[in-house]
């Protein structure tokens, strides 16, 4: 619904169109109609635009993006620009939030007063675009181009209590926002004369042109990728021109983004992330309520967990089988709630909380009192069915239990339990407390009920939880397997690790394998490699160079030495001669002539190793969904978010070229490689 009323000479227009008041073409015409109506109106004296307590206005309708009715005037310029010439006082009245467009339709109100708790941001670079109207010019003329940059240019929200001296607000106040509103639009009413426009404000062309500069200098290697993050700068250079050119140069520059793959991908992320986290409708079910989680194991991912867990409001009961590995952990969480309070993250207050919530035990009969056990002990089947014998002795019926296990046989853990019903997987990733990725395992038997907790769970955490089959790596470490083992392959035929790291990184990569590989330690993926060995088939391609780094204590970094030494902790930047020489004798082995692979050739590789595992994936079932697959690796996995995953890439390409890439990649895989069905991702 929306609302006009009259308060003692003050029209209050007010939007209230579920749920957080987008800039649909009926709200934009409602605002231009009741405009005009209080434009006419002689006991209108001034006019304040409100929202309700959820939202001034989230911005766009997405829902009418490349529909014509996102096109039909009044499009949101018009809408400013009716705002921005309006003969009466204009006063915004912020509460919940107001970004994107809902900021930009504030900004050519003339005056801002803001709910201390609203948030506020221009956050279009999460989608590859600018701001589109007036945003890049209005918010530096108001707050400075410091300021504006780096709320554009990070993308988050800030909260009307941090920015109430920063110029965006007349008023930041406590609570009854639109009163404060009016009794500012009445003011302004009652000095007559010209109204306080922002487009009056003209900044120093110089001044612009060095901030925006050292802007440009600060941006990083991923930010130089993305086509929207050099425009930003361009429009916010354009504010130091007279305001009408600077929007036509901002208008110009957001149009040229809106067709780039980049912000094509990005709306895709978008909407495969809020796709990704529904349960398909045979597994919808009421989740079972959770308010006190037991986690066991204190190591690191333990601990993160629990972090991650307190944070989330839960009690957690973190267990450990002795004493000394119990206060390891225990302290692991207290240092990390000083580090927050320290770095100023956390009021003191909250964190006390949060590790008041955390009782340490060794004792198992206290996991009675816990709604969802997680265990997150060493990744070997055999102790983790221990452990799930021993919590099936000591959880009361109902209890959700899960394991954190990122490759075993899901439904192998559950059998060691009398409820195999009860038990699912969530994989975290780690950090646990910092990574968003949250796998959600399905077994044979899980419950839909269970499912759904899990789900719940994911999201109370603020994680992204997405649902998988249960398969040897779940739907992320089985694509990275893959696409390790492809990485792996291309050492053989002619690659150095530096090659392959810095060909990925430069399509955008957070880092190459080789890389990763030694930062989590090689001795991981060995022992893994050791005990799939007997069940490993002879005519597979294997290649044998990270067995042998390890065999020779080149465990990674912690080491000193994997793929690349680590002279005094830093990783060189090219590989010496021990790791040549066993990349060298691997090929002879293999009888391959080796030949250098350029940057263009290692990318394509990677992603069809990537993409040919994606289409197994959806033939076995193990993802619900091929957009999921996108979400696991973009949130988990370091894929390039702008340029959508590789399943987004794959769609981009010609399908019968694929299909012959694929075979072509498969042939030199071995015979043990199997070929996914293109149709099961492309349509």
């Amino acid at each position: 619904m929306k609302h006009y009323t009259l308060h003692d000479g003050v029209a209050v227009v007010t939007l209230d169109q579920p749920s957080v008041n987008s800039l649909s073409h009926a709200l934009r015409s409602f605002i231009v109609q009741a405009l005009d109506a209080a434009q006419a109106d002689a006991a209108v004296r001034a006019i304040v635009l409100a929202g309700n307590a959820r939202a001034f206005s989230a911005g766009a309708d997405v829902s009418e993006l490349g529909t014509p009715r996102q096109l039909a005037e009044p499009i949101l310029p018009t809408v400013l620009q009716r705002l921005d010439a309006a003969g009466k006082p204009v006063v915004a009245a912020l509460a919940g939030v107001a970004l994107g467009g809902g900021l930009e339709l504030a900004l050519a109100c003339h005056a801002r007063v803001g709910l201390d708790s609203a948030a506020v941001g221009l956050p279009e670079i999460n989608l590859g675009l600018i701001p589109g109207a007036g945003g890049t010019q209005r918010l530096p003329r108001l707050v400075g181009v410091p300021v504006a940059l780096e709320m554009m240019l990070g993308g988050a929200p800030r909260s009307a209590r941090q920015l109430a001296d920063s110029g965006l607000f007349e008023r930041v106040v406590a609570n009854d926002v639109v009163d404060a509103a009016c009794a500012v639009a009445r003011t302004l009413a009652a000095q007559g004369g010209v109204l306080p426009r922002v487009r009056d404000r003209q900044p120093e062309a110089a001044t612009v042109a060095a901030q925006v500069a050292a802007a440009r200098e600060q941006l990083n290697p991923r930010q130089r990728l993305q086509p929207a993050y050099a425009a930003l700068l361009e429009a916010v250079a354009a504010c130091a021109l007279p305001f009408e050119q600077g929007l036509q140069r901002e208008r110009e520059l957001f149009l040229s983004l809106v067709s780039t793959t980049a912000a094509q991908a990005l709306r895709y992320q978008f909407k495969a992330e809020r796709e990704a986290t529904r349960l398909p409708p045979q597994f919808q079910a009421e989740p079972r309520a959770v308010e006190a989680v037991a986690v066991i194991g204190a190591g690191t991912m333990g601990t993160g967990i629990a972090i991650c867990a307190l944070d989330a409001g839960l009690s957690v009961l973190l267990l450990e089988q002795g004493g000394q590995a119990l206060e390891r952990g225990t302290q692991r969480v207290h240092e990390h709630y000083a580090g927050r309070v320290a770095a100023g993250k956390m009021a003191q207050g909250a964190a006390e909380a949060a590790q008041a919530r955390l009782k340490a035990t060794l004792d198992w009969a206290n996991l009675a009192g816990a709604d969802l056990v997680i265990e997150a002990v060493f990744e070997d089947l055999a102790v983790k069915r221990d452990v799930f014998r021993r919590i099936d002795a000591h959880a009361r019926p109902g209890t959700v239990l899960a394991s954190n296990t990122s490759y075993l046989d899901l439904d192998a853990i559950a059998a060691a339990t009398a409820r195999p019903q009860d038990v699912l997987g969530l994989h975290f990733f780690s950090p646990a407390n910092v990574m968003k990725l949250l796998e959600v395992v399905r077994g044979a038997h899980t419950a839909p009920d269970v499912l759904a907790t899990g789900m719940a769970l994911g999201k109370r955490l603020k994680k992204m939880p997405v649902l998988c089959g249960n398969a040897f790596g779940f739907i992320g470490n089985r694509i990275y397997n893959a696409y390790r083992k492809q990485c792996e392959f291309m050492l053989e035929d002619g690659a150095w690790p530096e090659d392959v790291d810095g060909a990925l990184t430069a399509m955008g990569f957070a880092m190459g394998p080789f890389t990763v590989a030694d930062l989590s330690g090689l001795d991981i993926a060995w022992r893994m490699r050791k005990a799939q060995a007997a069940t490993r088939d002879p005519r597979e391609r294997y290649v044998g160079i990270l067995d042998e780094l390890c065999e020779q204590g080149r465990l990674g970094r912690k080491s000193g030495a994997g793929y690349y030494a680590y002279p005094d902790g830093k990783q060189a930047s090219t590989t010496d001669a021990v790791v040549r020489s066993l990349i060298e004798k691997a090929s002879a082995q293999r009888g391959i002539t080796r030949r250098p692979l350029d940057a263009a050739t290692i990318q394509r590789r990677a992603l069809l190793a990537m993409i040919n595992e994606a289409a197994l994936l959806m033939a076995e079932g193990v993802a619900a969904g091929a957009s999921d697959i996108d979400v696991v690796l973009v949130q988990g996995y370091g894929f390039p978010r702008w340029e959508g995953g590789p399943v987004f890439w794959a769609r981009q390409q010609d399908r019968s070229t694929l299909e012959c890439e694929l075979r072509e990649l498969a042939a030199g895989a071995g015979p043990t490689q199997r070929v996914g069905d293109l149709a099961l991702l492309l349509g």
